[in-house]
């Protein structure tokens, strides 16, 4: 089987979920205009590489580590037909004000 190039805003979002950081994130790694444009244009872009079963997207829960310490960590992956909705809301393309990462979505890379 032939293996796909990833485009360069592809490429970000990968890049991104490896990363560990929330979705804004991607923003850093995106060229303009894309970095600074709507959610609208980058939406299409990230559901195209879940539909490929590159990423996932996924919303931190809460995570206690083995010394006590509370933390977060990607939960379940969010189901496709629900993502567009999610992706429509513009605040989850914006760092929080609180920098509160719980709730916020998080992009996981599959194993493929």
């Amino acid at each position: 089987m032939r293996e796909r190039k990833l485009s360069d805003v592809e490429y970000a979002f990968v890049l991104n979920a490896s990363e560990i950081d929330i979705l804004p994130g991607v923003r850093g790694d995106l060229p303009e205009p894309l970095a600074s444009g709507p959610a609208t244009d980058l939406a299409p872009i990230l559901l195209s590489l879940v539909d490929r079963g590159t990423v996932e997207v996924r919303r931190y829960i809460p995570w206690t580590a083995p010394d006590g310490a509370a933390g977060c960590q990607p939960g379940p992956p969010i189901p496709r037909a629900d993502l567009p909705a999610v992706l429509a809301g513009a605040e989850e393309w914006e760092y929080p004000d609180d920098f509160e990462w719980l709730g916020r979505l998080t992009l996981v890379r599959t194993e493929s």
